[in-house]
């Protein structure tokens, strides 16, 4: 591959309920450019059964991937015979979904004797503040997510060592079981932000789990059990009492995710030296507070907070085509046999850690 031309890179991503396809540019510098990123979200094909059920997400991807592919392509204004690569997420993530989006790169690859690139869905977020930033390695990655709650030291393309994950639920998962057990309405992350904003965070006092451990690793299922305790005996619930056990979960969530990400930087200057920025990646990352946590977790780190916008933080398609440049340039390019995975952990000397028992958590 020429490193010195750019490059140009169609991404799909299917691994859970967002069909999306984006072409990025990748160029000559290093730097990086969307021409096109279209996702279209199953929130309403999923909100009925309070989460995401994997054959109706399965059926959704195959009725629109091609067309989504089809308008990022006319977006980013550009023809096939034009593209550089393909790449695909192949996982980790519902393994119907994964093969819709997989499967369809492979047969655009084929037609028009294009590279094929089969990425890491959580490789691509660790890469993307490369895309917004331009940002060089080594970096700390703070992945929080429905199904990934991680610490990641990012020292280069393929180059990952995990130095915290969760022992149970996901951080994005705790926060939609607590919505729906407080009756709020799917996507619940969101809700419980919103009531949490009108709500006493002091009211309820929640344990903050893992506080003061040596690890970098957190849970969230005790908490969340906590909320369900105090919910139970209050029933039947008043709004402001809905607000104050928002307030006071995501303020346990908030301490404990300092004290986490504290240990986690701690842990990455022992091995790396100083990192070069504390980047926050996943749905989670969209959370107000807590991106206000992080920043002053970073600046009592002294070292910079990057947040993706909230766009690129979320499942999309551009962050796939920019690993898929990424890889590309330095020839990591897949056969046509390369597999879709439901499990792909990002770190592959990563051992669970005790206690683990949640099956998302170890994508």
């Amino acid at each position: 591959m020429d490193r010195d031309k750019p490059i140009l890179v169609l991404g799909i991503e299917t691994t859970c309920d967002e069909t999306a396809a984006a072409v990025v540019e990748r160029k000559a510098d290093g730097a990086g450019r969307i021409l096109s990123n279209v996702v279209r979200s199953q929130t309403e094909e999923h909100a009925l059964y309070g989460g995401v059920v994997p054959e109706i997400a399965a059926r959704a991807h195959v009725d629109l991937l091609d067309g989504i592919v089809d308008r990022a392509m006319k977006d980013a204004g550009i023809g096939y015979d034009q593209l550089s690569a393909v790449a695909a997420a192949a996982g980790p993530g519902l393994i119907g979904g994964v093969i819709v989006g997989l499967t369809t790169a492979k047969a655009i690859a084929m037609v028009h004797n294009t590279p094929l690139i089969a990425v890491n869905h959580l490789e691509a977020h660790a890469l993307t503040p490369r895309l917004t930033c331009s940002i060089a390695f080594p970096y700390c990655l703070f992945l929080a997510s429905g199904g990934h709650t991680q610490i990641v030291a990012v020292a280069g393309v393929g180059d990952y060592v995990r130095l915290g994950t969760t022992v149970d639920d996901a951080m994005g998962e705790a926060f939609d079981k607590v919505a729906k057990m407080l009756g709020l309405p799917y996507p619940g992350g969101p809700q419980v932000e919103r009531a949490a904003a009108s709500g006493d965070g002091t009211r309820f006092a929640f344990p903050r789990p893992m506080l003061g451990r040596a690890d970098a690793n957190f849970s969230l299922s005790g908490l969340k059990t906590a909320v369900r305790n105090e919910a139970n005996q209050l029933t039947p619930l008043e709004q402001k009492d809905i607000n104050d056990l928002c307030a006071s979960f995501q303020a346990a969530v908030l301490e404990s995710t300092a004290d986490r990400l504290s240990v986690g930087l701690m842990l990455f200057e022992e091995k790396f030296g100083p990192p070069r920025a504390l980047v926050a990646a996943g749905g989670v990352a969209a959370n107000r507070a807590i991106r206000g946590a992080l920043q002053d977790v970073a600046a009592k780190a002294q070292t910079t907070m990057l947040i993706p916008p909230p766009s690129l933080c979320t499942d999309n398609g551009a962050m796939i085509a920019w690993a898929g440049a990424e890889r590309l340039v330095l020839g990591m390019i897949d056969t046509m046999d390369a597999a879709p995975r439901a499990r792909w952990l990002l770190d592959a000397n990563a051992t669970a850690p005790a206690g683990y028992a949640n099956s998302r958590a170890g994508f």
